[in-house]
C-alpha cells in the first residue's frame, strides 16, 4: 500500500534514513522544512506562530513529525530545557491542531516521542507501554510533548514514537566514539543501567511499518535487547579496538551535567517493543555489536560465524 507522507525534521540522521526508507517502500514524500525551499518536494512552516499550510495536510495520507531541539546537546542548561520542551509542545500543537482543522485528515500522524518518559529507575520489571509515567525532567517533558497531539485523536490514527537510544553515525553515539578513540570508552556510574537502543535502519523500518498496521497511541521503538549502558561502551570500544576501562562516577556525572545525568546517562530503563513486535513487526538488527558495526558502516560477523573459521 503506498501512501503519500509528509515528513518533519527530515534534515536529522533519524529523518534521514526515515526519507530513504519511504521513498525506497515506493511512498510518495514531501517535507516539512523552517527555511525557504530549496525544491519542488520541500515545503515551508512555521511552528513557532502555528504556521501549517493546510493544502499539505489535505494531501498527506500519513504524517510524521520528528521535530525537536537534541537531547544530546549537554549539558542541559535551563534555558536549554526550556528549549527541549517548547520545541516539541510548539511543532506538536501546531501539527495537531492543523490535523484536526482539516476537511480531509490524514489516515495516521506518527509523532516522535521518547522512552524519557518512563522515567529515571532503578526498574525491577521491564517497561512496556502501559507502563506509569516516571520521573524527572524528561519523564514529565514527554507526557506534556505526547499531550499536545490530544486535539488530532478524533480525527487520526496517532501513533506516539517512543524510540530508545537511536544508534547510527550521528546523535548518542558521536561522543562515545570520540571518547574511545581516545581509548577512554566511559562507564557511566555503575554501569549497569539498561541503555534501551535501536538500530537506525530499524528505527526507520519500524516508523515505516507503523504507518500501515492497526497501531495507536504509545509505541516503543527499542531493539528487543535490554543491554546496560558497559555493554554499549564496551561494543564502541571492541569496534574500534580500543580499551575499555574509564569509570566515571554518578556524582561527578551529576556536577557536570544537572538532570540530565540522572535523567539519560544513568537513568535504567529496561523498555521493551511489546506493541511493535505484536504487531508484526520483526528486528533486522537485535545484536547490539552488529548495531555499533552498522553505525560505523561495517560488517559484522556473528562469533559463532567465527568460531566455525578456526581449526
Amino acid at each position: 500500500m503506498t501512501m503519500r507522507v509528509l515528513l518533519s525534521g527530515a534534515s536529522g540522521m533519524i529523518g534521514t534514513a526515515l526519507r530513504m526508507r519511504v521513498r525506497d517502500m515506493g511512498h510518495e514524500v514531501r517535507l516539512l522544512v523552517r527555511r525557504p525551499p530549496r525544491h519542488s518536494l520541500e515545503v515551508q512552516w512555521d511552528p513557532s506562530s502555528g504556521t501549517v499550510p493546510s493544502g499539505q495536510i489535505e494531501w498527506a495520507d500519513a504524517v510524521i513529525s520528528l521535530s525537536g531541539a537534541s537531547l544530546s546537546r549537554l549539558p542541559w542548561s535551563a534555558a536549554y530545557r526550556r528549549e527541549i520542551l517548547s520545541s516539541r509542545v510548539r511543532s506538536t500543537s501546531a501539527m495537531a491542531t492543523a490535523i484536526a482543522a482539516s476537511q480531509h485528515p490524514p489516515t495516521v500522524w506518527a509523532n516522535a516521542s521518547a522512552v524519557g518518559y518512563y522515567g529515571r529507575g532503578p526498574a525491577l520489571d521491564p517497561f512496556d507501554e502501559e507502563s506509569a509515567q516516571g520521573t524527572g525532567f524528561l519523564a514529565d517533558a514527554v507526557a506534556e510533548w505526547e499531550a499536545a497531539t490530544a486535539p488530532a485523536r478524533e480525527s487520526t490514527r496517532v501513533v506516539l514514537l517512543r524510540s530508545g537510544v537511536v544508534l547510527g553515525p550521528m546523535g548518542a553515539l558521536t561522543p562515545l566514539t570520540l571518547a574511545a578513540r581516545f581509548g577512554l570508552s566511559p562507564t557511566f556510574g555503575s554501569g549497569a543501567q539498561r541503555w534501551p537502543w535501536v538500530a537506525l535502519t530499524d528505527e526507520a523500518r519500524a516508523i515505516e511499518h507503523i504507518l500501515t498496521v492497526d497501531v495507536s497511541g504509545p509505541v516503543n521503538i527499542v531493539a528487543p535487547a535490554l543491554n546496560t549502558q558497559s555493554d554499549v561502551a564496551d561494543a564502541v570500544a571492541r569496534q574500534l579496538r580500543r580499551p575499555s576501562w574509564l569509570r566515571i562516577a554518578a556524582p561527578l556525572m551529576r556536577a557536570g551535567l544537572g538532570v540530565a545525568a540522572d535523567d539519560m546517562l544513568l537513568a535504567d530503563q529496561p523498555v521493551i517493543p511489546q506493541k511493535l513486535e505484536d504487531s508484526g513487526f520483526e528486528f533486522e538488527i537485535v545484536e547490539l555489536d552488529q548495531a555499533i558495526a552498522a553505525a560505523y558502516g561495517r560488517t559484522w560477523t556473528p562469533p559463532a560465524a567465527l568460531d566455525a573459521t578456526r581449526p
